[in-house]
C-alpha cells in the first residue's frame, strides 16, 4: 500500500480509501468484516457522510474500537449554521468518536449554495469553525462536482482539503483544480473511480486516478472480496507509458464533458448525467452489471425521449446546462444501446 503525506494536513494516508456510502445496502456483519479487513490490509482513510443513511453508525459499531488506526472523514450537506452544527454533533455520536479528522461541506455545486454555506453569521462553515475550535473537528474540507468552481473557491484559503470526481470518464479535475490544490499543498481526494459502476475494465478505472497526483482514491466497497480486488488493482506503481495511455484514454472517454453537476432535469425523469457520463465507455467497453441494471431500469424512458413532443424543438434539459452540452442527442443515441451486442450479450 502506498502512503503519502496528506498535504499541509500532514497525516500519512493510504492511497486507497474506504468509501462507506454503500454499506447500508448490505448486512451489518458483512459491512463490519469489510471495514476491519480494510484496516488489517493497511487502508487508513475512511470516508462517509451524514447523508449516507446509517453509514456513520455502521462505522461506529464496527471499528470505533480501532479509532487510532484510521483518518476519519465525514460530511454535512446542511447549509445553515444550526442545522449543520446539529448534524455534525450527531455524526460524532453515530461514529462513536470524540474527534472527526475531516469535516467536509458536502456537495456544493452552485455559487448561491456556496455563499449560503459560507455566510459568516448563519452558514455551515461557521459551525465547522466552532467545532474545530472545540477540538471536535481537526480539519475542514469541501466536496463538489464542478472542478472549475472548486478551483475558484479554494482560493479563499478557508479549506484544508477537496473531494472531487476523477475517473477515466471524468478527468476534468486535471485541468484547473488539481494544479491549484498542489500549489496550495491541500489534501487531494479523488472519488468515484468507477463512476458509480459504469466504468470498466475495473483495473484501468482504479489505476487512472492512482497514476495522477492525488493523495487518496475513495472507492466504494461493501465486502472483503471488493477490498481485495481494489488493493490488487494498485499493487504496482504505474510507469510513464501507462500514465500516458490512461491519460489518452480518459481524454477519449471524457469527451461527453458532463461534470454531473445535476443542474439539468428531465420531464421524463431520465437521469441525464448517468447517460452522458456512460456514453463513451458504454460504446467502447460495455458496462459493468450495475451499469447494465441502470439501462434496463430506464429503458422505456430513454427510448421515449426521441418522441417526447414538448422537447422536439427545444429540449427542456439543455438550457439549464452550464456547459451547453447536447444532452438530448446523447440520450437519443443511447436508445441504440439496447440493440447493441454489449446489451444483448448481458440479456442473454
Amino acid at each position: 500500500m502506498r502512503y503519502r503525506q496528506f498535504g499541509k494536513i500532514g497525516h500519512n494516508v493510504s492511497a486507497l480509501g474506504f468509501g462507506a456510502m454503500n454499506l447500508p445496502r448490505v448486512p451489518f456483519e458483512q459491512a463490519k468484516e469489510a471495514l476491519n479487513y480494510a484496516l488489517d490490509q493497511g487502508i487508513n482513510y475512511i470516508d462517509t457522510a451524514a447523508a449516507y443513511r446509517n453509514s456513520e453508525e455502521i462505522i461506529g459499531n464496527s471499528i470505533s474500537h480501532r479509532r487510532s488506526e484510521f483518518f476519519l472523514a465525514t460530511k454535512t450537506n446542511q447549509r445553515e449554521y444550526e442545522a449543520a452544527k446539529s448534524e455534525m454533533l450527531r455524526s460524532l455520536e453515530r461514529l462513536q468518536t470524540d474527534t472527526i479528522d475531516l469535516l467536509q461541506i458536502h456537495y456544493v455545486n452552485d455559487p448561491e449554495e456556496y455563499k449560503k454555506a459560507m455566510d459568516e453569521k448563519n452558514g455551515a462553515y461557521r459551525a465547522a469553525l466552532e467545532l474545530r475550535e472545540q477540538g471536535k473537528i481537526r480539519y475542514i474540507g469541501i466536496t463538489g462536482h464542478r472542478p472549475d468552481l472548486l478551483a475558484r473557491w479554494i482560493q479563499s484559503g478557508k479549506f484544508d482539503q477537496v473531494l472531487f470526481h476523477l475517473s477515466l470518464v471524468q478527468p476534468f479535475a486535471l485541468d484547473e483544480l488539481i494544479p491549484e490544490l498542489i500549489r496550495r499543498d491541500m489534501g487531494r481526494v479523488a472519488m468515484k473511480p468507477l463512476s458509480g459502476g459504469f466504468v470498466q475494465p475495473v483495473d484501468k478505472a482504479l489505476r487512472f486516478p492512482y497514476s495522477q497526483d492525488v493523495h487518496v482514491i475513495i472507492s466504494g466497497m461493501v465486502s472483503v472480496e471488493e477490498v481485495r480486488q481494489n488493493i490488487a488493482a494498485i499493487e504496482s506503481e504505474p510507469d510513464e507509458r501507462e500514465r500516458e495511455e490512461l491519460l489518452a484514454l480518459s481524454g477519449e472517454l471524457g469527451e461527453h464533458n458532463c461534470r454531473r453537476c445535476n443542474y439539468c432535469s428531465c420531464p421524463l425523469e431520465i437521469p441525464i448525467p448517468d447517460v452522458m457520463i456512460s456514453s463513451k465507455v458504454r460504446d467502447k467497453f460495455g458496462l459493468l452489471p450495475k451499469g447494465i441494471e441502470f439501462y434496463e431500469k430506464h429503458r422505456e424512458k430513454i427510448i421515449s425521449c426521441a418522441d417526447y413532443e414538448p422537447c422536439r424543438e427545444q429540449p427542456q434539459c439543455e438550457p439549464k446546462c452550464p456547459y451547453h452540452l447536447p444532452m438530448a442527442s446523447v440520450i437519443r443515441e443511447a436508445a441504440g444501446f439496447y440493440r447493441s451486442e454489449h446489451f444483448r450479450a448481458k440479456e442473454a
